[in-house]
C-alpha cells in the first residue's frame, strides 16, 4: 500500500483574481506539513481544496489514493466521516450539549470509541461532564480537537488551530497532534501564521506570487 495519503498536481483557482496556479503538493504517512503565507494569499482556499471541500478550477488531487474530485457524492461524504478530521480556529461545538456528548457525536459516526488517553494528554478528562457554555475557549478548542482525534483519522487538516490559544495550550495542542500523526500513520497538513509552529513540521511551504515553495 502507497505511504502517499495526499497528492495535488497542477492546482490552479481564482475567485475575483487568481490565487495560485500550477501548485503541487503531496504529504507521506507519519509526516506533518505547514503552508505559511500573507492573509489573503489562498492557504484556507487551498487547504480546503486538498480536504474535498473546493474544486479546483484546474488540476487533480488524490487524497488516499482516489480523485477526489471524480467520486460519487456518497464516496466522499464518507471519507469526511471515517479518514478526514478538520480542525478550525474556531470549535463550533453543539451548545446545549456537554463535552462528552460532543466528542461521542463523532465517535458515534464513525464507529470509534473514546480513549482516556487522548482525554488526559488534551487535559480535558475532568471537563466531560460540562456544558460548553461552562468551558474557557481554550478548553472548547480541546475539546473540538479530541472530537477530530476521536474519530482517528487518517489525514488531519487544521486551518490556524491554535490561534485563539495562549502558547502554553497551544503547545499542549500541537503536542498531541504530531503524536497522533507519528503513531498512527496518519498525516497532517496545517495551516498557520505562526512561523515558530510552522518550522516544527517535517515539511514548510510558503503560498506567495501566486505559487506554493517549499522551504524546509
Amino acid at each position: 500500500m502507497s505511504s502517499t495519503l495526499l497528492e495535488a498536481s497542477n492546482i490552479s483557482h481564482s475567485f475575483d483574481t487568481n490565487l495560485f496556479s500550477h501548485v503541487n503538493f503531496s504529504l507521506e504517512a507519519h509526516n506533518s506539513a505547514a503552508i505559511v503565507g500573507r492573509s489573503g494569499s489562498g492557504k484556507s482556499t487551498l487547504l480546503h481544496i486538498f480536504s474535498t471541500f473546493i474544486e479546483p478550477n484546474e488540476g487533480d488531487v488524490k487524497l488516499l489514493n482516489e480523485d477526489i474530485y471524480n467520486l460519487k457524492v456518497s464516496r466522499v461524504e464518507a471519507m469526511r466521516r471515517f479518514d478526514i478530521g478538520i480542525i478550525f480556529q474556531f470549535h463550533y461545538l453543539f451548545k446545549g450539549m456537554s463535552a462528552l456528548q460532543n466528542i461521542e457525536v463523532a465517535t458515534m459516526l464513525s464507529g470509534s470509541t473514546i480513549e482516556d488517553s487522548l482525554l488526559e494528554k488534551l487535559e480535558i478528562k475532568d471537563l466531560m461532564s460540562k456544558k460548553t457554555s461552562e468551558l474557557s475557549g481554550g478548553q472548547q478548542q480541546r475539546i473540538s480537537i479530541a472530537r477530530v482525534l476521536s474519530k482517528k483519522p487518517r489525514i488531519i487538516f487544521a486551518d490556524e488551530p491554535t490561534g485563539n490559544l495562549d502558547k502554553e495550550t497551544a503547545d499542549l495542542v500541537m503536542d498531541v497532534l504530531f503524536d497522533y500523526v507519528k503513531q498512527s500513520g496518519a498525516g497532517l497538513v496545517l495551516v498557520t501564521h505562526d512561523e515558530d509552529l510552522a518550522a516544527r513540521c517535517d515539511k514548510e511551504y510558503r503560498l506567495e506570487d501566486e505559487m506554493l515553495k517549499e522551504i524546509n
